[in-house]
């Protein structure tokens, strides 16, 4: 979706592959759809895992209609590149840092139809929690309730997030930041979805976790581009 970055995202995709276009708004041409995987800055390691978002685009496309690339692309909060996917993924064990522009333009994009899904991956949860809250202060995060959208709109979920790996013993939490109605930021806690989605011999995780992994991230890219605007 090619979308000027002082724009409003002017179309819905719903899960079946179609689109809906707003009566008032000019119709845009159906693109690619892929995720993005956020590079910033502070230290973390932005790009780990890197054989889980190409699976979990694999999994998109073999159990969908919708049109996915075959591997995910890197972008910046302050590159034009942003506006061109519906799903960020924010990933890594250690440090965030957003400067103030790439909270403004973070807070933009989920403002005008973004969806971000932080995924911990053991180390990441301070810093998170903190760059988060400057991004929304407004908008605590908040544990997503089971009945919601997110665990039932491909598969069935009842648990909500599955928990992947040990961690530090806690159940995995799904915590959520709302605009209105909608979810636009996940944060997948106690959990590592990410290991969940890699090849299986990197893990060596039991096919049931790999098969729960991918489920929950099929769940969340169709809730992101069902809901993006």
């Amino acid at each position: 979706m090619k979308v000027g970055r002082s724009e409003s995202w002017t179309v819905g995709w719903l899960f079946a592959g179609l689109l809906t276009i707003p009566s008032d708004r000019p119709a845009l041409q159906p693109s690619v759809l892929t995720i993005g995987r956020l590079h910033y800055d502070g230290g973390g390691d932005w790009y780990a895992n890197p054989s889980s978002l190409p699976n979990l685009l694999a999994a998109i496309r073999q159990r969908t209609t919708l049109t996915v690339t075959d591997r995910e692309r890197v972008v910046t909060l302050t590159g034009p590149e942003l506006w061109d996917v519906p799903y960020l993924y924010l990933t890594g064990h250690g440090n965030i840092r957003f400067s103030e522009e790439e909270v403004r333009l973070l807070r933009r994009f989920l403002d005008q139809g973004g969806f971000l899904h932080a995924d911990d991956n053991y180390g990441l949860d301070a810093s998170f929690r903190r760059e988060i809250a400057r991004v929304f202060p407004d908008h605590p995060l908040v544990e997503v309730p089971l009945n919601h959208p997110i665990y039932h709109l491909v598969y069935d979920l009842p648990r909500g997030l599955p928990k992947i790996h040990e961690h530090d013993g806690l159940p995995a939490q799904g915590f959520g930041i709302f605009s209105g109605d909608r979810l636009i930021v996940y944060y997948s806690y106690q959990s590592d979805l990410g290991d969940g989605w890699e090849d299986p011999e990197v893990h060596h995780d039991p096919p049931e976790l790999h098969e729960a992994a991918l489920r929950m991230g099929v769940n969340l890219f169709t809730y992101a581009v069902s809901t993006a605007r």
